[in-house]
């Protein structure tokens, strides 16, 4: 005697309801992840946020300033954030929304970014938003939207001030 098969439209449906029921739990961990790399670039770690990157990773920047940037690859992306933490910069997270499965993940992140010297001069400060897409726990692509006025306007102040790599 055979078990009767259950219908496809019952696993389906058990299927969405516990794709439901973690889903909350999912974005939360994305959340948590995403503020762990901010926290440890502010510390000039980068480790955390490169090893969160697929290698193909696309990363978009738009403007135009020095900060402009259409990069594929961990390495080439690496090589502009290297930058980010050696000027100086702090990037301060406000909102975070994380959105679908783990093989196709949506974030958006508002955000602060500035760069401020140790004697307290803020030299810079932008709001902005970052958009990316997120699969099974990897960043594969995400591009940066802030005032590329204020971009420029760094770069004035790097031309005199910023350090060597």
């Amino acid at each position: 005697m055979s078990t009767p098969r259950p219908r496809p439209s019952r696993v389906l449906a058990a299927v969405a309801l516990g794709l439901v029921a973690w889903t909350p739990l999912y974005a939360a961990a994305v959340r948590w992840m995403l503020r762990r790399n901010i926290r440890a670039l502010g510390r000039g770690d980068m480790g955390p946020l490169l090893s969160s990157y697929a290698e193909d990773v696309h990363f978009v920047f738009p403007g135009e300033n020095s900060w402009k940037a259409d990069l594929h690859g961990k390495d080439e992306v690496a090589r502009w954030v290297e930058r980010f933490v050696r000027v100086g910069l702090r990037l301060e997270p406000e909102e975070i929304l994380v959105t679908g499965p783990p093989w196709n993940t949506r974030m958006a992140l508002r955000f602060t970014d500035h760069l401020t010297l140790p004697d307290g001069t803020v030299v810079y400060e932008n709001q902005g938003a970052m958009l990316g897409t997120i699969a099974w726990g990897r960043l594969t692509a995400y591009e940066v939207h802030e005032d590329t006025e204020k971009s420029a306007a760094l770069d004035a102040w790097l031309a005199e001030h910023e350090p060597s790599p």
